[in-house]
C-alpha cells in the first residue's frame, strides 16, 4: 500500500453492521435483505440483528444464517393504558441493554427495521453518535419509525405515499427490500402448469377470517365442478381444524402452517389471496403475481389498505374488505379469473409495474456513503 494513501482510502473488506427490529416477519425480511446484500460485497462483515427474541424472530434468522440478540422491550400502541406504561417503564433497561450490545460490538452504522424493538436500538446509536438509518415498509409509517425519524441520518421509504410523513431531506425512496429468490426466473413444475393452483395465506401468524371465508368458497367452487389445487399458510392456531376440513371435504392442496418457500408457493400458484403487508405488495409486484388482497382491518391508520391501493389503482390486484369477506363474494372472484386467464395474465403484468428489485442494492449503496 502506498504510504501516503490515506485510512479512508483503503478498500474495506468487512462492515460490522446491526440492524434492529422485528415483531412480524414483514419487518425482519426486508432487514435478512439489506443483510444478504451487505455480505454479497463485504463477505467478511459482522452482521447481528437486535428483536424482542420472539419465537419466530429467532426462526427466521437463524434460518437466514444471522446472528441475534435480544432487548427487553414490548410495544406500546394498542395496548391498553396499563400494558402501554408497563411497556414505557421498560424502555431504559431496553435502551440500557442496547447500549451495552452497541459498546461491545461497535458497529460502524445501525438499521432499523421497524417493529417496537427498533426503538431502543437507534435511540441508543444516536446517544453514541453511530451513524444510524431506518427503512419504512408501509406507506402509513409506525409509530417506532415516526419517532425515530427525528434523529436519525436517513430514512428510506417503501412507497411514495409516507414521504410526507418525514423530515424533509433525508427521506429516499427505495422500495422494499426483498430477498433475491423473488427475482429468479418464474417457473413452474410441470405437473402444475395445467392444474389452476391458488396460494392463499393470512400472513406468518395465519388469519382466522381469511381460512374460515377460503374453505366456504372452495365448497362453493367445488359444487360448481371447479376443483382447483390450493396452496394453504394457516397458521399454527387453525391447522388442525383446516387439515381436518380439507380431509372430510375431499379438497386437493397442501396445507400447512407456515410456508418455508413461499417464492416456490408464489410460482406455483396462478393467483395469490391474502393480507396486504408491504412485504407482500413487493412480492407480488417483483414476481408479476394476481392477487386478491384482504387488509388487516385492525393495522395502525388502516395501513394495509393502503399498501393495498397502491397495486389495485393500477389494475394490479383486486381488494377485498374483510367486513365485505363472504364465501360467496371470494368464490365469485376467484372463478371470473379461473375462467378469464387473459384478465388474469393483464393483472399479473400491470403488478410488476411496481416492482423495484434493487431496493436492498440502492439501501446500501446510501448506507455506504453515510459512513464513507
Amino acid at each position: 500500500m502506498d504510504s501516503k494513501e490515506r485510512p479512508e482510502e483503503r478498500k474495506r473488506d468487512s462492515l460490522r453492521v446491526i440492524i434492529a427490529g422485528g415483531g412480524t416477519g414483514g419487518h425482519l425480511f426486508p432487514g435478512v435483505a439489506v443483510g444478504r446484500e451487505i455480505l454479497s460485497r463485504y463477505p467478511g462483515s459482522k452482521i447481528i440483528f437486535i428483536t424482542a427474541g420472539k419465537k419466530m424472530e429467532s426462526g427466521i434468522l437463524a434460518e437466514a444464517g444471522f446472528e441475534q440478540e435480544t432487548i427487553s422491550v414490548e410495544g406500546i400502541k394498542g395496548r391498553g393504558v396499563i400494558k402501554a406504561i408497563k411497556s414505557i417503564s421498560r424502555l431504559p433497561h431496553g435502551i440500557v441493554q442496547s447500549v451495552n450490545i452497541i459498546r461491545r460490538f461497535s458497529p460502524e452504522f445501525v438499521l432499523g427495521v421497524g417493529g417496537y424493538s427498533a426503538g431502543p436500538v437507534c435511540l441508543a446509536a444516536w446517544l453514541m453518535k453511530i451513524p444510524g438509518a431506518i427503512h419504512e415498509q408501509n406507506s402509513y409509517p409506525g409509530l417506532t419509525n415516526r419517532l425515530l425519524c427525528r434523529i436519525m441520518d436517513m430514512v428510506f421509504i417503501s412507497f411514495e405515499e409516507s414521504r410526507v410523513y418525514f423530515p424533509k431531506g433525508r427521506v429516499f425512496l427505495t422500495g422494499n427490500p426483498i430477498r433475491k429468490e423473488f427475482l429468479a426466473e418464474d417457473t413452474v413444475d410441470g405437473k402444475d402448469k395445467k392444474r389452476f393452483t391458488i396460494l392463499v395465506t393470512g400472513g406468518s401468524q395465519g388469519a382466522t377470517a381469511i381460512n374460515e371465508a377460503f374453505l366456504g368458497a372452495i365448497r362453493i367452487l367445488k359444487d360448481r365442478g371447479m376443483a382447483p389445487l390450493i396452496i394453504h399458510q394457516t397458521g399454527e392456531k387453525d391447522f388442525n381444524q383446516i387439515v381436518g376440513e380439507y380431509q372430510k371435504r375431499g379438497f386437493q392442496g397442501d396445507v400447512m402452517p407456515f410456508i418455508r418457500d413461499m417464492p416456490a408457493a408464489y410460482r406455483r400458484a396462478d393467483i395469490f389471496v391474502g393480507r396486504a403487508g408491504a412485504g407482500t405488495i413487493f412480492e407480488l409486484a417483483a414476481m408479476g403475481k394476481p392477487s386478491i388482497l384482504i387488509p388487516y382491518p385492525y393495522a395502525a391508520n388502516r395501513h394495509q389498505e393502503a399498501n393495498a391501493r397502491v397495486l389495485v389503482e393500477i389494475g394490479g390486484a383486486e381488494m377485498l374488505m374483510q367486513n365485505d369477506l363472504t364465501p360467496a363474494r371470494l368464490a365469485d372472484l376467484l372463478a371470473r379469473y379461473m375462467g378469464d386467464r387473459t384478465a388474469l395474465q393483464r393483472m399479473g403484468e400491470r403488478a410488476r409495474i411496481k416492482a423495484r428489485p434493487g431496493a436492498a442494492k440502492e439501501i446500501v449503496d446510501r448506507l455506504e456513503g453515510m459512513i464513507s
